[in-house]
C-alpha cells in the first residue's frame, strides 16, 4: 500500500499538484487584496477564464486515463462533459425561480415561452444541490456503463470503437437540439442568477468557483494516477499493449475496460459541471464532435499516458485558442491542425516526453563490446 501511493506521487505529479495549491493562495489573495486595474491585480473575467482552463485540464486527465493507459480512443467524451454541465444547468434555473423573465416559480422561461404547462418528470428534484450533484456523476455514469457493456462485450475496438464513440455524442447532439427533449433547444440553459445562494458573477463567487476546480483536477490526477499504479493499472497497461495476451491468460478484459471506462466518464461530468456556471451557459454545441477531437489534441500535445502532461497540454492548447481567436481569428483552426501533425510526428510522446527522453541515461558500448550506461 505505502509502494503504491509512493508511486501515485511521483515528482511530476507532486510538482502540479504543489502548483494548484499555489494558484488556490495566489489567484484569491491578488484578485481580493490589489486594487482593481493594478499590474498584480486579476480580474473577474481572467478567474472564470483561468477555471474554464482547469475544467478542460480535467477533461483531458479523464481522457489520458482511458486513452493513455487502456488504449481506448474515445471521440465522444464531450457527451458526458456535456452531460455533467447539463446537470449543473439544470440546477441553476431551478434557482432563478420567478425572477425569471415570465415570473413563473417553478417552470423555466424556456418551458414557458414553449407553452410547457407542467415541469418534466426529468426536471424532479433538481432544485436540490445534492441531487443535482449526483445526477453529475450518475447520467454520465450510466451512459458510459450502458455503452461500454455493449461495446466491449462485442468486442469492439480501434478505429471502429472510435467512430461509434463519436457517432454517439453527435446522436446526443441532435437529440438536444430538439424542443421536444425540455433541455432549452438550440439555445440551451442560461442567464443562471445565483449558486448555493450566492450571486454566480460576483467576485468571491468566482474565486470559489476557480478554487473548486482546482481541487478537483488535483483529486483527478490524484484518483487516476492511484488507479494506473496499483495492479488494476498494471492489467490495463497489459490491455493497452497486448490486449489479445491478457485475454489468453485468463483475465475479463471488458470487466476492466468498463470499469475505467465509467470512472473517465464520471470524471468528465464533474469537469462539466464546474464549466458551467463559469462560463455561464450550456448548449447542445457542447456535444459536437470537434470537441472532443479538440480534447485528444490536448492529451497528444502534453503526453499520452502522462496525466499531468494531458492536463497542461489542455491549458496550454486553449490558452493559445483564446489568444489566437482573439488576434487572428480565421488562422485557429489551421495552426489547431498544424500543432497535431507536428506534435504526432516530432513529439509522439507530448511535450513531457522532451524530459522523459533528457532523463534517459545514454548507452555506450567498449571497445570489448560490453554496454555501459553513461552514467555509470
Amino acid at each position: 500500500m505505502k509502494q503504491s501511493l509512493w508511486l501515485a506521487f511521483d515528482l511530476k505529479t507532486r510538482i502540479f499538484i504543489a502548483l494548484l495549491a499555489l494558484a488556490i493562495v495566489i489567484v484569491p489573495a491578488s484578485a481580493l487584496l490589489t486594487a482593481p486595474g493594478s499590474a498584480l491585480n486579476i480580474p473577474v473575467y481572467a478567474i472564470a477564464l483561468m477555471g474554464k482552463y482547469l475544467c478542460y485540464a480535467l477533461l483531458a486527465v479523464a481522457l489520458d486515463l482511458v486513452w493513455g493507459y487502456c488504449g481506448i480512443l474515445s471521440l465522444g467524451h464531450g457527451a458526458f462533459f456535456a452531460l455533467g454541465g447539463y446537470a449543473m444547468g439544470m440546477y441553476l434555473m431551478r434557482q432563478i425561480g420567478a425572477r425569471g423573465a415570465y415570473g413563473n416559480p417553478i417552470l423555466p422561461d424556456f418551458m414557458v415561452f414553449l407553452n410547457i404547462n407542467s415541469l418534466p418528470v426529468t426536471w424532479w428534484g433538481f432544485q436540490h444541490f445534492p441531487y443535482a450533484m449526483f445526477m453529475v456523476l450518475f447520467v454520465p455514469g450510466l451512459l458510459a456503463f450502458g455503452f461500454g457493456w455493449l461495446a466491449f462485450r462485442s468486442r469492439v475496438t480501434g478505429v471502429y470503437l472510435s467512430i461509434i464513440t463519436q457517432a454517439l455524442t453527435y446522436a446526443l447532439l441532435l437529440a438536444f437540439f430538439r424542443n421536444a427533449m425540455g433541455f432549452g433547444g438550440n439555445n440551451g440553459l442560461t442567464d443562471f442568477k445565483d449558486i448555493l445562494g450566492f450571486k454566480i458573477d460576483a467576485l468571491g463567487t468566482r474565486i470559489l468557483l476557480f478554487c473548486a476546480s482546482a481541487l478537483a483536477l488535483a483529486l483527478g490526477v490524484i484518483l487516476a494516477r492511484l488507479v494506473v499504479t496499483s495492479k488494476f493499472g498494471k492489467v490495463l497497461i497489459a490491455i493497452r499493449d497486448a490486449e489479445s495476451r491478457v485475454r489468453f491468460l485468463g483475465y475479463r478484459v471488458e470487466n476492466y475496460k468498463l470499469f475505467v471506462f465509467t470512472i473517465s466518464a464520471m470524471m468528465a461530468g464533474v469537469a462539466g459541471a464546474l464549466y458551467v456556471p463559469q462560463v455561464g451557459i450550456i448548449n447542445p454545441g457542447e456535444f459536437a464532435p470537434q470537441n472532443s477531437i479538440e480534447a485528444v489534441i490536448w492529451v497528444a500535445v502534453g503526453g499520452r499516458g502522462t496525466l499531468v502532461g494531458a492536463a497542461l497540454g489542455a491549458i496550454l492548447v486553449n490558452f493559445g485558442k483564446t489568444w489566437f481567436t482573439g488576434a487572428l481569428p480565421e488562422y485557429w483552426l489551421f495552426v489547431l491542425g498544424a500543432l497535431f501533425v507536428l506534435v504526432t510526428l516530432f513529439l509522439p510522446d507530448g511535450i513531457l516526453g522532451i524530459f522523459k527522453r533528457r532523463q534517459r541515461p545514454q548507452v555506450t558500448v567498449d571497445p570489448v563490446g560490453e554496454a555501459q550506461h553513461g552514467d555509470a
